[in-house]
């Protein structure tokens, strides 16, 4: 008989590597895959497949056992996934020249437009739209955390409705639901912000 989740991570617990072994190879290729379809790269998600595992044998002791251990799973690979695309976006190459706004024959030339676009924005707009980013950023965080991450997976990760329903171990149609509510709720929540929906 196949041992469960739940007993494989209680032997992990014990430092059992069979049973971390076992459980390697039953979500080993699911994990790899979600992480490809995340981060666009498979060496960086073979990187972070191997990372999610040493998480699980480390940290094996936070599974309270509450909920399915896969949703469990995912949600490191989600996390680190995440982490992974925030530090690239930070240290996003940069090349050494910066283009020439114009060349020296023709004066005439009109500024880039990866320039005009920032520039277009007066300081006024700007700084609205900070406000305004903050401020959703501030709804968001104080959405309920089950609805905050099914809206997290699906706007920010763009992650589809089934895969947030199997990542989280939970029927599809309870996904929709709350993301249903947790849209309405944000839109009455900025309706009351902004005067409008």
């Amino acid at each position: 008989m196949t041992p469960s989740d739940a007993i494989l991570m209680q032997r992990i617990v014990a430092r059992d590597q069979e049973a971390f072994a076992i459980l390697f190879t039953r979500y080993q290729a699911q994990v790899t895959e979600n992480l490809r379809w995340v981060t666009r790269d498979p060496v960086v998600a073979d990187d972070l497949t191997q990372e999610v595992f040493l998480r699980v044998w480390n940290r094996a002791d936070q599974w309270s056992g509450q909920g399915s251990f896969r949703g469990w799973l995912f949600r490191i690979a989600r996390n680190l996934s995440l982490n992974q695309l925030r530090s690239q976006s930070r240290r996003r190459e940069q090349p050494l020249e910066m283009p020439s706004l114009y060349d020296e024959e023709d004066e005439e030339q009109p500024v880039p437009g990866w320039m005009i676009d920032r520039a277009a924005l007066g300081p006024d707009v700007q700084l609205e739209r900070a406000e305004q980013r903050r401020i959703l950023q501030a709804l968001i965080d104080a959405l309920p955390e089950e609805k905050r991450e099914i809206f997290q997976m699906v706007y920010e990760d763009e992650v589809t409705l089934r895969e947030v329903a199997e990542q989280l171990a939970i029927p599809e149609g309870t996904v929709k639901s709350r993301l249903f509510h947790t849209r309405k709720q944000l839109a009455e929540a900025w309706g009351r912000r902004y005067g409008r929906g």
